[in-house]
């Protein structure tokens, strides 16, 4: 019972260690103009410096919040673009409401169309993967059906048994004809959502460029 606790207690510090947003050097370096930008032009939150306070207490450091504020303004500035707006919404980035009213004017519009790309994206990955995952399941009935009339040729059984056999075999097949239909709904879906991503895709282009 003491190995467990202690395994526990390791498997808990470890849990901590890796949630922390700065390492012990980071904090000892003090390069708080460093952290602030790298914040800003992440669109991190001002609320990451509590964060930030939290992790360095524990060697003794506290913040250097004007260093810190003014190269988060700095990053910030690089970050809320319109041209930032688009990749973050594209790769599915959440926003965090760190911009300027000013600045969302067009970091904003650029952001949800790069959620249009992104969800239209998704839903092909989606779609394929149902895709997949049908085809998959049937194989699996195929390969039952085969096993079970492999079963029903076997020696020595009652036709009761062969009967029920059949029966069993009956029934995957109409699980199989079930699946394939879902298959086939599943691919038209495949095609809806390669067309939808090649429209959303030409939609935007010519405004924000291959990509």
């Amino acid at each position: 019972m003491r190995l467990l606790l202690l395994a526990a207690a390791g498997g808990a510090t470890l849990a901590l260690v890796s949630c922390a947003t700065m390492t012990r050097d980071q904090c000892l370096a003090g390069a708080w103009g460093e952290v602030g930008y790298r914040d800003g032009s992440e669109g991190q939150p001002m609320s990451l410096l509590a964060d930030h306070e939290k992790a360095c207490a524990e060697y003794g450091v506290a913040p250097d919040l004007v260093a810190y504020r003014s190269a988060r303004a700095d990053g910030l500035n690089g970050y809320c673009r319109w041209e930032r707006g688009f990749r973050e919404g594209r790769e599915g980035d959440a926003y965090h409401g760190v911009c300027s009213a000013e600045q969302e004017e067009d970091f904003l519009p650029a952001y949800r169309d790069g959620q249009r790309v992104y969800a239209a994206e998704q839903a092909l990955t989606n779609a394929r993967s149902n895709v997949d995952s049908l085809g998959s399941r049937l194989e699996e009935l195929d390969d039952k059906i085969v096993a079970k009339q492999a079963e029903a040729r076997a020696d020595g059984l009652t036709d009761e048994q062969r009967d029920q056999i059949r029966n069993r075999i009956q029934e995957i097949r109409r699980e199989r004809a079930d699946t394939e239909r879902e298959w086939r709904r599943a691919q038209d879906a495949v095609d809806d959502a390669e067309r939808d991503v090649r429209d959303v895709r030409r939609m935007f282009q010519g405004q924000y460029g291959p990509w």
